[in-house]
């Protein structure tokens, strides 16, 4: 049953990450990429990974993805002639050669092919995987051991949060 429920997480992400590339439409790729993320928040929930997916859910989709939609939704089109608003959204690309992105993607998939085809996967072998939460423990250590780099990490965000809003505002008022 686990295993059916992962091939359908699997074709659930796949689906929508390559609707995330055909569609032309900016704001209909953004929420393909939604359930292209909460697809692979599932795989790792599956994976018994559930800090991973609970990130994945609050930090990509919570933040990031909201960001983007906000992003294209709030942009005005720099084209005064027109002013038919029923158009979708397009951003334009020209495809110049494909053979740059076949040779990177073949050599990423075939240095990724060999890491796994040579790599010792020990917990596969170990027979019934316990689920354990890992969630209990890695807050403990946020807490305690890894403190200040947690809490500058947090200071370093709210400034270029501050930032990214200060050079918004002053190009607005220009």
């Amino acid at each position: 049953m686990v295993q059916i429920v992962f091939y359908l997480f699997v074709l659930f992400t796949l689906g929508s990450a390559l609707a995330v590339l055909l569609t032309k439409n900016v704001l209909y790729a953004a929420f393909f990429l939604l359930l292209t993320l909460l697809g692979v928040a599932g795989l790792f929930v599956l994976a018994g990974a559930d800090f991973l997916a609970v990130s994945q859910i609050m930090i990509y989709v919570g933040g990031v993805l909201v960001l983007i939609i906000f992003g294209v939704m709030l942009t005005h089109k720099t084209d005064t002639a027109k002013t038919d608003y029923t158009e979708p959204n397009f951003i334009l690309t020209k495809h110049r050669s494909w053979l740059w992105a076949l040779l990177v993607a073949g050599g990423i998939f075939s240095v990724l092919y060999r890491a796994l085809v040579r790599g010792n996967f020990v917990l596969l072998n170990q027979g019934e995987p316990s689920y354990r939460s890992t969630v209990g423990t890695i807050g403990r250590q946020l807490m305690t051991e890894y403190l200040i780099p947690f809490e500058i990490a947090g200071v370093l965000l709210l400034v270029a949060l501050i930032g990214a809003t200060t050079i918004a505002a002053s190009s607005r008022t220009k």
